[in-house]
């Protein structure tokens, strides 16, 4: 397939002819190679969203600001995001071994120094480095499982593991979380991490043999620089949208930049004789069905994981572990999916397996939100958790596959760095667009008071009143909350109805065999 990218001198060249590309080593031992891959990748998606159930204990030892709060959180995949295309195509061209022992050894420090942070600056720039280390590691551990996997149908129940694992870090992180601070402290939501990287060093050097396809020509720093800061303008736009605050102002800006930033890289890597990104690839329906699939399912996915979790603590009262013990549907059905996916999608194929896990996610949403009360009803919360958990993961499975076939081996990387850009900006659109729903339902079900600001805010209003107006108050705040929650899992099935039509119209009908 032809390329583009800049000669030595650095003027753009027309599109040439790459050179041939030397047969990738041969992985033995593979899946104990996707074990490793899979145990990492794992800790760098907890690492998201572990501080959402950890951040109140976090809080009364160091003491941050509502601001500081919200950037502990933030910094991580702030960071992240821009730079995930970045290092993939580094690993692509340098090495993707190299790439991913360097995101360990990021991760191992970046956790260490989080664990022990004296103070809020040196946390979120901590939390920052975090970032960098999990953009080392995210795009490495799914290009490298293309190369452990040459054929597609042992590639397929790979993936359906690796997309299981990457798509339950979002829910498993606020209940690792949670069962950390519970039973250590917060410093244990990042010390956990230490030991998993300074084992995936020795056995990724063991195990995997080293692989990149260099293509004639330079990196290119200045597309690496135009989408890095492309990518995070837009990523501010829609932190900032879902936090609000006194910065709101400069959220629809930064995402207007960002935008700008974006449309000047495309505009690049078409003219360059060696690109960053084939951005050739958005041609093909596949592989723009994929990237919209997975952002669609984690805005779902994040979005309504974590109102979720506020239902489970502050509607029903449930303590955190029992909370956990809620969400382990979502968790077991979700693994349940990522091993079924594999054989699945040999026998009916992306089209057919995409449109089935979007639909049984759609319908177990539809299900919840007319089954949504004050009062826990486990018959009918276990079903459909565990619905939408095998639902996202044989989506997920689906679209990385159908991502991976259309992407050339020595793009593995980038289209790697692609699929988990989406990650990260699905997740964020997903608190974004379903928060701020959700909170417009809650503020239109309640009277015009300081509860209005939300539901913990009504918890500790409802706490300094007499017994019988507390009591009334969290009657009316809880049913205005599930109202807003009702709503949000309406959204979300039709996010999911929208990227079945999608995947319906651009998916090939045919079931693809081959590597």
């Amino acid at each position: 397939m032809g390329t583009s990218g800049l000669g030595d001198s650095g003027d753009v060249h027309p599109v040439t002819t790459q050179k041939a590309q030397a047969p990738m080593p041969v992985i033995r031992r593979r899946w104990v190679v996707l074990a490793v891959l899979c145990a990492s990748l794992l800790l760098v998606s907890v690492d998201a969203t572990v501080l959402h159930m950890a951040l109140p204990a976090l809080a009364s030892d160091l003491r941050p600001s509502a601001t500081g709060q919200l950037w502990i959180i933030a910094a991580y995949s702030l960071m992240a995001a821009p730079l995930l295309l970045a290092f993939g195509t580094l690993g692509d061209r340098y090495g993707r071994r190299k790439v991913l022992v360097l995101g360990y050894v990021v991760f191992g420090l970046a956790s260490l120094a989080c664990a022990w942070a004296p103070n809020v600056p040196v946390l979120i720039a901590a939390r920052a480095l975090l970032g960098v280390g999990g953009a080392m590691i995210m795009p490495a551990t799914l290009s490298l499982l293309r190369q452990a996997f040459p054929d597609r149908a042992e590639r397929r129940t790979a993936i359906g593991i690796w997309s299981g694992i990457a798509g339950s870090g979002a829910v498993l992180g606020p209940l690792l979380g949670g069962f950390l601070v519970e039973t250590f402290s917060w410093h244990a939501a990042f010390l956990i991490n230490v030991p998993v990287m300074i084992a995936a060093i020795p056995l990724t050097y063991w195990l995997i043999p080293e692989s990149a396809d260099p293509p004639d020509g330079p990196w290119d720093l200045r597309s690496a620089v135009l989408a890095a800061l492309g990518v995070v303008g837009i990523a501010f736009a829609v932190k900032q949208t879902a936090h609000g605050g006194a910065m709101y102002v400069f959220g629809p800006l930064a995402g207007v930049i960002g935008l700008v930033l974006l449309t000047v890289f495309v505009v690049r890597q078409r003219q360059l004789k060696v690109p960053l990104l084939d951005v050739s690839l958005f041609r093909q329906p596949a592989f723009r069905v994929a990237v919209g699939s997975v952002l669609l399912v984690l805005m779902s996915v994040v979005g309504l994981g974590l109102l979720f979790a506020q239902y489970l603590q502050l509607v029903l009262a449930l303590e955190p572990m029992q909370a956990a013990l809620r969400l382990l549907f979502v968790m077991g059905a979700a693994i349940v999916g990522s091993v079924v996916a594999g054989p699945l999608l040999q026998r009916f194929g992306n089209r057919m397996m995409t449109l089935a896990g979007f639909a049984v996610g759609a319908l177990a949403l539809l299900c919840a939100a007319a089954g949504l009360t004050e009062a826990e009803n486990l018959w009918l919360l276990g079903p459909v958790l565990a619905a939408i958990g095998f639902g996202i993961s044989v989506s997920l499975t689906a679209a990385s596959d159908a991502m991976l076939a259309a992407a050339p081996a020595e793009q593995a990387g980038a289209a790697a760095a692609v699929e988990e850009t989406a990650y990260e900006l699905g997740a964020g659109l997903g608190v974004a667009v379903l928060g701020s729903l959700a909170t417009a339902a809650y503020a239109a079900g309640m009277p015009a008071t300081p509860a209005r600001d939300g539901l913990t805010e009504a918890v500790n209003i409802a706490a300094g009143l007499p017994a019988e107006a507390g009591a009334s108050l969290m009657e009316l705040a809880r049913s205005a909350f599930v109202d807003g929650l009702r709503l949000a899992m309406v959204t979300g099935a039709v996010l999911f109805v929208v990227a079945a039509v999608a995947a319906a119209r651009a998916l090939p009908k045919t079931k693809e065999t081959t590597a």
